[in-house]
């Protein structure tokens, strides 16, 4: 089952919704959310990234970054620009970008079910980022930005949210990236109830996107459990808050590679090495047409890397993936790049980027770029019930969740 609750969200004012959201904190550098915030005080960025109102040469992870993100949420409680609703909701939340649309239903979701891999990964975590999120849901008392989390589709579901959405919503605005944000207060009862008894109905949930998020918020509850005597599964810091997609809905982006040099090689001794494992020729497309197959930018010329049959386990569900065969077909053997967590001599691209944005880097300096063909959300689901993980910078999803359109406060 998946276990749901209504909570009491903080909202913006109708007239500052726009201002006050924004990107997610680990999608914009320091220096992207300074320049995103400038001059508008209610940009959420400020509470997500509140080192942009320090000095500079602040440590990231210094006691002061901490503390004004606590400022500066509370500012923003205080001075009545986040309303709090009166009674447990949940909520709809719809993006739109281009023809694409999707619709989440948000709530709080359990910590024991994250626990008990009823909420599954398929990511590992960083423990400095880790450690950073878990810190700010502890100091601001607050999960601050929502989880972003996946289901297969319920046609019961979809039924109750499609009634809602021929309501009028609390928010529908397009942000700067032409991004479209709907969303819908869902404060009947009977409402609730029906959501909450259909989301028992679903097995499983899966974290999407916010690993980190989803890492942090169960951290602190399982702090939060140790110290407090008096606590029960309904306690605040059992759950936290997150969007729930179906997967039906989502689109997955390519995510995309690009590497400094080549381990050594001449280009031709380099694509000698890549023949013996892919069929590669000339083309004038740079996406990858299906799976197994490979764009690749390298003096200037795009090739078509086609993966030979029988150089990788075709029904294991992670070396499966293409981003595995690339890792263990050409990236590690050929260019020498053991671990892409750490290894400096490569850097990855979102889709979102366009391919454009490979050659670019490879005419900035860079020696080569490789373009991949999208994760599917079957193929995210196949690992995380196989109870493994993806390599990193397997997914891109799009668009991203927008910050500071609901906030819940962990004192209830």
């Amino acid at each position: 089952m998946s276990r749901i609750k209504p909570f009491r969200a903080y909202r913006p004012r109708p007239e500052s919704a726009r201002r006050i959201a924004s990107p997610p904190y680990d999608v914009v550098s320091s220096d992207e959310a300074r320049e995103m915030a400038a001059g508008n005080p209610l940009s959420f960025l400020h509470v997500g990234k509140p080192e942009i109102d320090l000095d500079p040469s602040v440590p990231l992870y210094d006691d002061r970054v901490y503390a004004k993100g606590v400022e500066n949420l509370r500012r923003l409680i205080d001075s009545g620009e986040l309303v709090r609703d009166p009674s447990p909701c949940l909520y709809l939340y719809r993006q739109t970008m281009g023809g694409h649309a999707q619709v989440g239903v948000v709530g709080a979701c359990s910590v024991e079910e994250y626990e008990r891999d009823l909420i599954k990964k398929h990511e590992f975590t960083r423990k400095d980022k880790e450690d950073d999120r878990t810190r700010h849901v502890t100091e601001c008392n607050a999960n601050a930005e929502p989880v972003f989390l996946t289901y297969r589709a319920n046609r019961g579901i979809d039924s109750v949210v499609d009634r809602i959405r021929g309501r009028r919503p609390a928010y529908d605005f397009v942000s700067d990236d032409t991004i479209g944000h709907t969303v819908w207060v869902v404060d009947d009862p009977a409402e609730i109830e029906t959501l909450v008894r259909l989301f028992a109905e679903v097995p499983c949930l899966y974290v999407a996107d916010g690993h980190h998020r989803t890492a942090a918020a169960v951290r602190h509850g399982q702090k939060m459990r140790a110290s407090d005597p008096a606590r029960s599964p309904e306690s605040p810091y059992e759950s936290f808050m997150a969007v729930m997609f179906p997967h039906d809905q989502l689109r997955i982006l390519d995510y995309n590679r690009v590497v400094r040099d080549l381990n050594g090689l001449s280009e031709e001794a380099f694509l000698a090495r890549v023949s013996e494992r892919f069929d590669a020729r000339p083309t004038g497309d740079p996406r990858p047409p299906g799976p197994k197959t490979f764009g690749m930018f390298l003096g200037e010329k795009w090739r078509r890397l086609e993966a030979r049959a029988g150089t990788y386990p075709a029904a294991d569900p992670v070396r499966g993936l293409d981003v595995s065969i690339l890792q263990e077909n050409l990236l590690s053997p050929v260019l020498g790049i053991a671990d892409p967590r750490t290894d400096k001599r490569i850097d990855f691209v979102g889709g979102i980027r366009g391919l454009g944005e490979l050659e670019k880097r490879c005419r900035a300096g860079w020696a080569a770029a490789f373009s991949l063909h999208p994760t599917s959300l079957d193929q995210l689901m196949a690992v995380a019930d196989a109870g493994t993980v993806m390599p990193p910078k397997s997914t891109w999803f799009e668009p991203k969740l927008r910050s500071g359109l609901l906030v819940r406060i962990l004192d209830e």
